[in-house]
């Protein structure tokens, strides 16, 4: 599973996916009222140990350039954790993963109020059509907290991928992952020390598995998708909705309904369409080393917080 094949970066992403959602239970099997702010004080923490031994790809000429932004963004990304262990805490696991699918939709509309980007007839089908298939999901009779912090953490996923932009490009990716864990620190942890809970084995086991899990996602995105043209592949990335609704039905007993089939369609239908044209634009060509930084354009990428979760 080297990626360098169209099969193999596909595998690699399901594979990936299924890594991603296991991340996902461990924040599920967090006891009810486990202290959030000291469990995402904890991920992060864990997840920066994990990025120092890549810290040779840091460019240290570049070392703080766009610190605003970085900054920003860091603080985004821990508002979207902290919604997201409040959406997968009270929300089914498939269905709280339906509603972060919601991120790439809201990159659309974002980009066009932001950078004055036209969407296409089928982007615009997109735009509609996702946001009715949250509704149809959520159904207003069932629209509580843990809705509007799933919603929450799809909101900082699009704004976190909106903002890639602004990133100095000098910047590798494990530069820019290396100081959004460093400048979440801060905030994080004087919420967890505000919180107050007591230290216990528990968070900790499940902050490890989360962020070893998606340390292993992030590496499958990467391998798969340096030398294959991400509009090869990319529609592998909604397999991860497979896994959550296997998982969620076999290990948590939690059946989708049909409204939830229905508005998860509505959501992933028109972006695997949008995939599917954007291959048919640009086909195949291969082996293709130039697609070093297609992990960037993602929009789930649980790791950084930036395009895709």
């Amino acid at each position: 599973m080297s990626g360098k094949t169209v099969n193999s970066a596909i595998l690699l992403l399901v594979i990936g996916n299924a890594l991603a959602i296991g991340s996902d239970v461990f924040i599920k099997l967090l006891d009810p009222g486990a202290p959030v702010f000291q469990f995402a004080f904890l991920r992060c923490l864990i997840t920066l140990a994990f990025l120092l031994p890549l810290a040779g790809q840091l460019n240290r000429q570049h070392l703080f350039s766009g610190l605003k932004t970085h900054a920003f963004r860091a603080h985004i990304h821990l508002i979207g954790i902290l919604c997201m262990v409040v959406a997968l805490g009270n929300l089914p696991l498939a269905t709280a993963n339906a509603i972060f699918y919601a991120a790439p939709i809201l990159v659309m509309v974002l980009s066009v109020f932001l950078f004055r980007e036209k969407l296409t007839p089928l982007s615009t089908l997109a735009v509609f059509s996702g946001f009715t298939g949250i509704i149809v999901i959520l159904r207003p009779v069932e629209f509580n907290w843990a809705a509007i912090a799933a919603l929450g953490s799809a909101f900082a996923l699009a704004i976190n991928a909106v903002m890639v932009r602004q990133l100095p490009k000098e910047q590798t990716t494990v530069h820019k992952l290396f100081l959004n864990y460093l400048l979440i620190l801060p905030a994080a942890a004087a919420l967890a020390l505000w919180e107050g809970a007591a230290w216990t084995p528990g968070i900790l086991i499940s902050a490890i598995g989360s962020s070893l899990l998606i340390l292993g996602y992030n590496i499958t995105v990467l391998l798969a998708y340096r030398q294959v043209e991400a509009n090869q592949v990319t529609s592998a990335e909604y397999t991860g909705l497979i896994w959550a609704v296997g998982i969620g039905w076999i290990w948590f007993g939690e059946v989708p309904d049909l409204w939830f089939l229905a508005g998860s369609l509505m959501i992933v239908v028109p972006l695997i369409l949008i995939g599917l044209n954007h291959r048919r634009q640009n086909p195949a060509r291969g082996f293709n080393p130039a697609c070093q930084d297609t992990p960037r354009k993602r929009f789930r990428l649980r790791l950084s917080g930036g395009t895709a979760r």
